[in-house]
């Protein structure tokens, strides 16, 4: 720990240097230093807190240890007491440290473009990707988060070939890269008569929302088509050209829009989608030359990755990447997605800490 002191000791003062500049006069009338200083504060303040409560619980518990051979019976039983007590405390104030050190991923504060694809499975597998689409809509309604639906291909009876949606809410990438891979469901789907349970596949790729700096797209990469939208079965539900597809030449990417009845809308909207694309690739390719970067991943990126398994008959969900089996599908399609994606968080959390000390 005492190599981490220096460190610290560093965001301590820097943490000092922040507030006491936010308390100059001509900061203060200045709102877009002001906000920059207050980000920096935010990102650092947690972990200087964290420090100084593990600073004077070290120096109560070398007092403590000195204190146990004062030669006082009482005392010394006083002193090895509060050294138990002390002793787990600081375990449990290092180990969050180390977590709190760990480098950042920059994009985990963004927004995400989540796209749902129906995989092997025929319309059972349409159906699934309808009931992840529902459980991703209700866990970001449960954070306080935004829906923006921006693409779907609709089936006959409720299920989506495809449903590409927007959740817009700070911290919603760190809470959902790890979904992204193939997620496998085993049920008895209500079309089959002799109750035999089937297995279908769906796809979800969750994509950090791109902002200009990040990618840059140039307006002769770019073929863009507009045509009428249509809804389940080839309906029409729009009679104007609305609907938006663009191609980006150099890569081929192809991203459509047409929940909107405004082509304009619609167009912004199929435009963020490809810058969120683009910037995706670019970090899978640099993600594929940093292998050491790779042992420490839970496992985003792979989007051919089976990760999970939806079990109706048990009522069981398995991730298998860390092997947690939880016995509460229901609640989870319901929105209860927390413990599951808290333990991808502190499972990938444990892997970078290996990573650095190998």
């Amino acid at each position: 720990m005492m190599n981490m002191d220096g460190k610290l000791d560093e965001l301590e003062r820097s943490l000092e240097e922040i507030e006491r500049r936010m308390s100059e006069p001509s900061v203060g009338s200045n709102p877009g230093e002001l906000q920059r200083l207050g980000k920096k504060r935010s990102e650092i303040v947690g972990i200087v807190k964290v420090y100084r409560e593990y600073r004077n619980t070290r120096s109560r518990l070398e007092e403590a240890r000195e204190l146990t051979h004062s030669g006082d019976p009482e005392l010394s039983e006083l002193a090895r007491e509060e050294t138990r007590e002390l002793e787990p405390k600081m375990e449990e104030l290092e180990s969050s440290l180390q977590v709190l050190l760990l480098p950042k991923d920059p994009n985990d504060d963004k927004s995400v473009i989540v796209e749902i694809r129906a995989g092997t499975g025929g319309e059972e597998a349409a159906l699934f990707a309808g009931d992840l689409f529902r459980m991703y809509s209700l866990f970001a309604e449960s954070n306080g988060w935004g829906i923006e639906v921006l693409n779907t291909n609709e089936t006959g009876i409720g299920g989506y070939k495809e449903v590409v949606f927007r959740i817009d809410g700070q911290g919603a990438y760190s809470q959902l890269k790890f979904e992204s891979g193939v997620h496998r469901v085993q049920r008895v789907p209500v079309t089959e008569s002799s109750g035999r349970i089937h297995t279908s596949t769906a796809t979800v790729a969750v994509l950090p929302e791109a902002e200009d700096v990040d990618v840059e797209v140039r307006q002769e990469d770019l073929k863009i088509d507009t045509y009428r939208a249509s809804g389940a079965g080839g309906q029409h539900v729009n009679m104007t050209d609305s609907a938006v597809r663009i191609t980006h030449l150099p890569t081929g990417l192809v991203v459509t829009c047409q929940d909107e009845r405004s082509q304009i809308k619609n167009r912004i909207r199929a435009m963020n989608f490809l810058r969120a694309k683009l910037y995706d690739l670019e970090l899978r390719q640099q993600q594929e030359k940093m292998a050491a970067e790779r042992k420490g991943q839970v496992g985003t990126g792979e989007r051919s990755e089976r990760i999970r398994t939806y079990n109706f008959p048990q009522n069981r969900v398995t991730d298998h990447r860390i092997g947690l089996t939880l016995h509460r599908l229901d609640s989870m399609l319901e929105g209860d997605l927390q413990e599951m994606i808290s333990a991808l968080v502190m499972a990938d959390q444990a892997e970078k800490l290996r990573s650095m000390e190998g």
